[in-house]
C-alpha cells in the first residue's frame, strides 16, 4: 500500500515521473506504487510546480495507437474524481459522432453520492464552459436515456439520505401498476416511472426495489420482462438493474471484457480507475462469486504480459475504502 511522502520524497517522485514520460514501462513502475488518490493529487500539484506543465495534459499527449489504455489509465488516475467524472461524461456524449455511450452516463448518475454529483456539475461547467444537463438534453436523435437522465438528475438534489419504508411500499405498488395497454402491446407509463426516478433519493429508490422483490416474488425487470418491449422499457431495465447492484454489473462487464467477449471501448480503463479506491473490494467479491476466481488472478490469466497487465494489477489490488 502507498504511504504518505514528504516534501523530498515528492520531490523525487516528480522528476522520475518526468524523466520516464516516454517510457512507460518506468512510468509504470514510479506511478503504481503511488495510486492513491490523495498520493496522486500531491504528485500532480508538485509537478506543475516543478515544470509548470498539467501532468494530465503531458500524459495525454502521450497517447497513441501503442500506449492509449496505458496512458489513459496513468492519465484519469491523477485526476481528483469529481474532474475525472466530468471528462468521462463529456466523452461519452462528444467523443464518438453519432453515438452517446449512455451506460457510462447511468454510472455517473445513479453511482455517485449527491455531493460528489454536484461538483462533477461544477467541474464540467468550469472545465468545459457548457452544462452537463443541457449537453444531455440537447443530443439528437432523442433517446429515453435523456429523459431517465435527467429525472436521476433531479433525484440527486436536495434530497434527505433517509429512507422510508412506507414510501417504498407506494411506490413499489405504483410500479407494479405501470403497465398500460397499447395499440402495439403494453407498454410502461412512463410518466409514473419518470415521476418517482425524478422525486427519490438513490437510496430511496434501492429500498423501494428491495420492498418491490419482497412483495412480489420477482425483480421489477422481470416483472415486464417478455411483455413489455421498447426503447424506454431496454432503457429502464438497465438503469434498475445498475442501481439495484453495481459490483454484479460491473464484474460481468469486466469479465466480458478480459474474456475477449466484448470490446468495450474505454470501458475496462473507465471502471477499473473509478471503482479502484471506491467499489473494487465489491466487486471482486462478486467477481468470485460469479465466476469463481479473483479478478486479479483472471487479468494475469487473460491480459497479456506488459506494462496494461501490470497496472491493471496494482489498481484491482489499491487499498479499497468502501
Amino acid at each position: 500500500m502507498a504511504k504518505p511522502f514528504n516534501q523530498t520524497s515528492l520531490e523525487d517522485i516528480c522528476k522520475q515521473v518526468h524523466g520516464s514520460i516516454g517510457n512507460f514501462s518506468l512510468l509504470v513502475r514510479v506511478l503504481a506504487s503511488q495510486l492513491t488518490q490523495h498520493n496522486c493529487q500531491k504528485i500532480r500539484e508538485k509537478y506543475m510546480e516543478m515544470y509548470g506543465e498539467d501532468l494530465y495534459d503531458r500524459l495525454q499527449n502521450k497517447i497513441d495507437s501503442h500506449t492509449s489504455k496505458t496512458s489513459t489509465i496513468l492519465s484519469l488516475s491523477i485526476l481528483n474524481p469529481h474532474e475525472r467524472d466530468a471528462i468521462i461524461a463529456k466523452n461519452a456524449i462528444f467523443k464518438e459522432r453519432d453515438s452517446v455511450n449512455y451506460k457510462a452516463l447511468i454510472e455517473i448518475y445513479v453511482g455517485r453520492k449527491s455531493s460528489h454529483f454536484f461538483l462533477i456539475q461544477q467541474a464540467y461547467q468550469s472545465k468545459f464552459r457548457r452544462n452537463l444537463d443541457q449537453d444531455i438534453m440537447s443530443i439528437e436523435p432523442p433517446h429515453s436515456y435523456q429523459k431517465m437522465l435527467m429525472a436521476l438528475a433531479a433525484s440527486q438534489k436536495a434530497h434527505s439520505a433517509e429512507v422510508s419504508v412506507h414510501i417504498g411500499k407506494c411506490d413499489a405498488q405504483r410500479l407494479f401498476q405501470t403497465g398500460k395497454a397499447t395499440s402495439g402491446g403494453f407498454k410502461i407509463d412512463e410518466g409514473v416511472v419518470l415521476e418517482i426516478l425524478s422525486k427519490r433519493s438513490i437510496p430511496q429508490l434501492k429500498l423501494t426495489f428491495t420492498i418491490y422483490k419482497h412483495i412480489y416474488g420477482h425483480s421489477y425487470t422481470k416483472h415486464f420482462k417478455n411483455k413489455y418491449d421498447g426503447e424506454f422499457e431496454d432503457a429502464l431495465k438497465f438503469v434498475v438493474k445498475f442501481l439495484n447492484n453495481p459490483p454484479k454489473y460491473y464484474a460481468k462487464v469486466l469479465e466480458a471484457i478480459i474474456k475477449g467477449r466484448t470490446t468495450g471501448k474505454g470501458e475496462l480503463e473507465r471502471i477499473i480507475v473509478s471503482q479502484s479506491e471506491t467499489g473494487m473490494k465489491k466487486i471482486r467479491k462478486s467477481y468470485n462469486n460469479m465466476f469463481g476466481m479473483d479478478l486479479r488472478d483472471a487479468i494475469l490469466e487473460s491480459v497479456p504480459n506488459g506494462d496494461f497487465r501490470d497496472l491493471l494489477v496494482a489498481m484491482t489490488m489499491k487499498t479499497s475504502i468502501d
